[in-house]
């Protein structure tokens, strides 16, 4: 089994560089998915509040039989819990659904600018969740720099990481240099642009270059750029192939050519104007 690296976040908690999200995970597949997942090798689960299923990953981590400390759980902060009584009770649910004492990481889920809670109260809630021992470390999602800047000026803990969309059409240089410049560790959400790049001529060729698929060469890109990636599939062939992306490695000018390939395009929305709670 291969040995997944891990990175250190800036209290000093290790987070595994792979892992498996369960995102569109329906809820009934998950504990079978994140069981499968277990069984590979994969010891870093990304779920959320919002997805619903986080009583499947409960499940499957309480019986896989691997001791708690071994694997890292991260959720996120449901939408409609901003104001901050609403996200201490919210916490407080996603750990009885995960039917866990802790959680490895917490995060605000996106920013929402636009709602009539400001997020800097909703970071002070998530520092008082850190403070509480039972989360090893918080962090955001979807936040851009002058969001961070915000957070920096006006509360007291400084996030761990900052889970954004990133993938070859959208590599984020800015937004993941402003990240390491202040010790934040960039995790990247829809890491193949859900499929979009995989047909993509320029990935074609490098996947043939290295012998390998087009996913396991634009995951290894991310990788080797030094982001944590949580690649999402309910096939065990497909969580294998996600697998092996640490027996092989990409040259510079292949590194070069996926970087290139760069447009700015989304596939989700824009943190500065996505403002959707759920009903």
């Amino acid at each position: 089994m291969a040995t997944v690296p891990t990175i250190r976040l800036n209290n000093g908690v290790e987070i595994p560089q792979l892992g498996f999200g369960v995102y569109q995970v329906p809820p009934e597949d998950t504990a079978d998915a994140v069981s499968t997942a277990l069984e590979i090798g994969y010891r870093h689960i990304d779920t959320a509040e919002m997805y619903g299923n986080e009583k499947g990953v409960g499940e499957a981590v309480a019986s896989s039989g691997i001791d708690r400390g071994e694997v890292f759980v991260t959720s996120k902060l449901n939408n409609g819990f901003h104001r901050r009584d609403d996200a201490l009770r919210a916490f407080d649910q996603s750990l009885g659904d995960l039917g866990l004492e802790y959680l490895d990481l917490f995060l605000v889920h996106w920013p929402l600018p636009g709602i009539d809670v400001d997020y800097v109260e909703t970071w002070k809630a998530m520092e008082e969740i850190y403070a509480s021992g039972r989360c090893r470390a918080i962090g955001v999602s979807n936040f851009q720099a002058h969001h961070l800047r915000r957070l920096f000026a006006e509360t007291e803990v400084r996030p761990a990481v900052n889970q954004i969309e990133v993938h070859p059409y959208l590599a984020q240089e800015e937004l993941r240099a402003f990240d390491a410049d202040h010790e934040i560790v960039t995790e990247a959400w829809s890491p193949i642009a859900q499929g979009k790049v995989l047909g993509d001529p320029v990935v074609q060729r490098v996947a043939e270059r290295h012998g390998r698929t087009p996913a396991q060469v634009v995951l290894r890109w991310h990788v080797q750029r030094g982001d944590v990636v949580f690649p999402k599939s309910v096939s065990r062939e497909r969580m294998q192939e996600n697998f092996a992306l640490f027996d092989f490695a990409l040259d510079g000018d292949a590194m070069g050519d996926l970087s290139a390939l760069d447009r700015g395009e989304r596939t989700g929305p824009d943190p500065d104007t996505f403002n959707y709670i759920p009903g």
